[in-house]
């Protein structure tokens, strides 16, 4: 075995988005207005700080303005388009109701929020980090938790490059490095592949509900000028979706542009539904199709959400380190919003570590003012406003469901705190077997408004080295067809929106899963939805992926 070299830090944070910026940031600040030095990095999968970031977006500058007060008058991309006009429109089959602006919730309003590419936001906050000193490498994957003798977490290990398909290095292959810290930070966004070993390893949900997610599918289009409005923002609910919940949005932006997507819960039940199929079908809408026409489709892109709030919120701190960002889950379902919360949570543990470090600590116990600060922020009275919203519509059904939201949240905003609360079940016990459902017919795509997944796929500008062990890995190699085919039909062909799975030789009477790992955009919905938690999403080699330009 090669020996790894290693580095070691005060400070090591795995993910280079928004939670993870936020926190080195933090760090560097108090470091220079507390005379302490502090030494810290960054890892980052993707071949780019951006790279693997995708989207909507529509951010609520609260912890920024804390962050980088500022930040309006450095350059920063999101300054470019805040939000001018808000609208919610309910869709039947061919037509929109305009929801009265008056009867949202006044927090939905987006009044003082401003639209962009999250991926453009986190190269300038990489910046605004490097030049406080924090060392940031894009194209390494921490794949492995490195423990101290007392079980502590030491830090991580880099993945090791040129390892081929059949185990044997390449000839340019490259060890691992380790990089050991007092604390490591776990900033890896939804569904991280060590951030939930951790959660496994010190049984941090033990007393949460399980994590619940949706689906979101993006793409960026370049439209018509006469139809553009910079600041528009403009989401929606109801059609296509029948046996499930989700919605749309279409977000005005800068240089002519509209980033568009739709959300899937994956709670859904009906195993021959598509979310990209959804998406797509979305689009046909007379009042979507109208903003798209004359336009040109740019971008595409595909990730989980985290839709749990409050009560999928894990315990956040282990000896030796702590979830930040979307790790640990701080999305605002009805707002449609989690930057601003994230980055909270990262400055929070920040300012936690920073006060530990310079008193000394060695890193071995736990952040416990960093759970003391969540439990006392304004992220955790946000998220306790809005923790009856998704499960309601989970529970009641999409018009049901919210229309009880709505009540619910009119209520808090009146002061009024309702002394229940839902709770969520894991999605992937949530299908339904294959002879209690009906395959759905999907329009064929016209290459206009609507695409396949293929051509979608390669406006991702996704690529993983051909020969590298697969990063999809199974639990039991019988399961997808023993299982999966002959009780739900194989849904990973479906609920995958960038092609990789395939069942193939069904003619033939040999039916096979064939997994396309080349194609696979990151977006962690097979590890999330597959029935029997049988796929197990691990990280490639560093570099690999979706290179998204301006998601």
């Amino acid at each position: 075995m090669t020996e790894r070299e290693s580095m070691a830090y005060d400070v090591v944070i795995v993910g280079g988005g928004p939670a993870g910026l936020a926190a080195a940031i933090r760090l560097k600040q108090l470091g220079t207005e507390q005379g302490h030095e502090i030494a810290v990095c960054v890892l980052e999968k993707g071949s780019e700080i951006g790279a693997h970031i995708l989207s909507g977006a529509v951010v609520d500058p609260k912890a920024l303005d804390e962050l980088i007060p500022d930040w309006r008058d450095r350059d920063c991309p999101m300054a470019q388009t805040p939000v001018t006009e808000n609208h919610h429109w309910v869709l039947t089959e061919g037509n929109k109701i305009e929801f009265p602006h008056f009867l949202l919730p006044p927090f939905m309003h987006n009044e003082g929020c401003y639209t962009g590419s999250l991926g453009s936001f986190c190269r300038w906050l990489a910046g605004q980090a490097e030049m406080l000193g924090v060392e940031i490498f894009p194209g390494f994957a921490a794949a492995e938790v490195l423990f101290n003798d007392d079980g502590s977490v030491k830090g991580v290990a880099t993945g090791d490059m040129g390892v081929l398909r059949d185990g044997t290095h390449g000839h340019a292959y490259q060890p691992g490095m380790e990089l050991h810290a007092k604390y490591t930070f776990f900033a890896e966004g939804v569904r991280g592949h060590l951030s939930k070993q951790l959660i496994r390893h010190f049984d941090l949900a033990k007393d949460s509900d399980p994590q619940v997610y949706g689906i979101g599918i993006k793409e960026l289009w370049d439209i018509d000028p006469a139809k553009h409005v910079p600041g528009r923002v403009i989401h929606t609910q109801g059609w296509p979706l029948t046996d499930a919940w989700g919605g749309g949005f279409l977000y005005h932006q800068a240089n002519g542009q509209v980033a568009l997507g739709f959300v899937t819960a994956l709670s859904y039940k009906n195993p021959y539904l598509e979310p990209f199929q959804e998406m797509q079908r979305w689009k046909l809408h007379p009042a979507i199709r109208e903003i798209l026409e004359g336009g040109r489709r740019v971008s595409y892109g595909a990730r989980a959400i985290n839709e749990g709030g409050l009560q999928s919120v894990p315990k956040l701190t282990f000896p030796g380190g702590a979830l930040i960002g979307c790790s640990a889950g701080f999305v605002n379902v009805p707002r449609i919003k989690g930057s601003h919360t994230a980055m909270k949570t990262g400055m929070m543990a920040a300012e936690a570590a920073f006060a530990a470090v310079k008193g000394g600590s060695e890193g071995r116990d736990e952040l416990g003012a960093y759970e003391a600060a969540y439990q006392d922020s304004w992220v955790r009275k946000e998220l306790e406003k809005v923790r009856n919203a998704e499960p309601s519509v989970a529970k009641f059904g999409g018009f049901f469901g919210t229309l009880y939201s709505g009540i619910d949240l009119w209520a808090h905003h009146l002061g009024i705190k309702l002394p229940w609360t839902f709770k969520h079940h894991a999605d992937n016990e949530q299908l339904w077997r294959k002879e209690h459902c009906h395959p759905i017919a999907y329009p064929k795509p016209d290459g206009v408004i609507t695409f396949d997944k293929l051509s979608s796929v390669f406006l991702s500008n996704t690529n993983h080295e051909e020969d590298q062990p697969i990063h999809l890995t199974l639990k039991d190699a019988d399961i997808p067809i023993a299982v999966n085919l002959a009780l739900y039909d194989a849904p990973e062909q479906r609920y995958c929106p960038a092609g990789v799975y395939e069942i193939v030789g069904r003619d033939e009477g040999n039916p096979r899963l064939q997994i396309n790992a080349q194609n696979c955009v990151h977006c962690k919905t097979c590890d999330i939805k597959d029935p029997t938690q049988n796929i197990n999403w691990v990280v490639p080699e560093g570099g690999g992926g979706p290179n998204y330009p301006n998601m």
